[in-house]
């Protein structure tokens, strides 16, 4: 017998238990779906951190004085300062910006009600570095920086408490005893719930007017930003060597950067995935189970049509073979179907979904599922394959 009228006669025998065979294929649709939904939902999941992440700022590194002396005094010579920015700047090659603030707590007087604001000095590079969107207006240029010029910039809810639905640009706000020209309306591109400088309700301004007005010349933080993502642990420690070398030998720095939270975010998005794939193959073998105990059931129904095939001549490998092609057409095609669902569900849910997230499908998900679910029906199907192959004629003659 050739291989193309064995293929048919198992297609003929699964055409005519179709309602078993489509029962049978379920769960290998639900493990294939599982396996290409999984590694789509953690590819999405690690770009949307990346996303965000990097919303905050690429390449990101920040420091801080933690410690000024042995018993915590604060040593002004310690502060981080303008200068020790620059020195960043020339003496780090990978640094493509530097950036640095320093906020204090104001108050706002809208219809007679006091509202807290937090009033940031920023320098030039802050815009870049940490991603601000301008909604309206401009950010500070060179001219406001070197002139002091009393302008500031406003958070997007802080400009709705102050001027409600009037366009804010070119007016005059009054923060605390100071006044100022609003010449933007911005927001954070990833919203950090106030653990940076930036809260709900912040005000902005040149760095080098909050010194005229508070006479502190320091920063609070220190921001720096690498060329590329590869050299961001080498910048971290060079930060972190000038800051000591610029300094008494008792101040500590906190040195920081995100690749750490991405580290951490990428170790509970693997753990997560290899939850949902355990799960996944749990499906499919349970699938592998139900087409063990279906295709058992078949060779018991058939046993009379297996005696007869081998009385008229085929042999124990002609059967083996049937029955293991039925085993694979049945998880084969319930793979292909898993498969088509899988990659149907992220395209109709890309609109619903907002922003910009692509949601990618791995070709490579594709080819496991599909092997893998081939490789489950062929594996739960030689048993009953490999039953009806040893059937003996005679006895499968008188099987009533």
């Amino acid at each position: 017998m050739s291989s193309g009228e064995i293929w048919g006669i198992a297609l003929d025998a699964l055409r005519t238990n179709k309602v078993k065979a489509f029962l049978t294929m379920l769960g290998v649709v639900i493990g294939s779906a599982c396996i290409v939904l999984v590694v789509t939902v953690s590819l999405t999941g690690k770009r949307y951190i990346i996303a965000q992440i990097e919303g905050v700022g690429s390449n990101l590194i920040y420091a801080e004085l933690i410690r000024s002396g042995p018993q915590q005094a604060t040593i002004l010579g310690d502060e981080i300062s303008l200068a020790d920015m620059e020195v960043v700047r020339r003496e780090i090659p990978q640094v493509v910006e530097v950036a640095g603030t320093r906020e204090t707590p104001m108050t706002v007087v809208v219809a007679s009600v006091e509202h807290p604001v937090n009033l940031v000095g920023v320098t030039t590079g802050f815009q870049r570095i940490r991603n601000l969107v301008i909604l309206r207006g401009r950010f500070f240029d060179n001219g406001d920086m070197e002139s002091r010029s009393k302008v500031c910039l406003l958070t997007e809810e802080l400009a709705k408490v102050i001027f409600r639905n009037d366009d804010p640009i070119g007016k005059d706000i009054r923060v605390g005893e100071l006044s100022f020209t609003v010449i933007g309306v911005f927001r954070e591109r990833v919203a950090t719930f106030g653990q940076s400088e930036i809260t709900r309700e912040s005000v902005i301004i040149p760095f080098p007017l909050l010194r005229y007005y508070t006479g502190v010349d320091f920063l609070k933080v220190l921001y720096v930003q690498s060329a590329r993502p590869e050299d961001v642990i080498l910048v971290t420690r060079q930060v972190e060597q000038v800051l000591k070398s610029q300094h008494r030998p008792g101040a500590a720095y906190n040195v920081q950067n995100l690749t750490s939270i991405l580290e951490a975010a990428q170790k509970i998005s693997a753990a997560l995935t290899v939850t949902l794939l355990l799960i996944a193959c749990m499906a499919l073998v349970i699938s592998g189970v139900g087409i063990m105990n279906i295709m058992l059931v078949t060779v018991t129904e058939r046993t009379r049509e297996i005696g007869i095939r081998k009385a008229i001549g085929a042999r124990s490998r002609e059967i083996l073979y049937q029955f293991l092609i039925e085993a694979l057409m049945i998880s084969g095609t319930g793979a292909i179907a898993g498969i088509v669902i899988a990659i149907l569900i992220p395209i109709l849910a890309r609109p619903l979904i907002p922003g910009n997230l692509v949601i990618p499908i791995s070709r490579l998900s594709v080819v496991v599922a599909f092997t893998v679910s081939c490789l489950t029906g062929i594996l739960f199907g030689y048993l009953p394959a490999n039953k009806a192959a040893r059937l003996q004629p005679t006895e499968a003659l008188r099987y009533e």
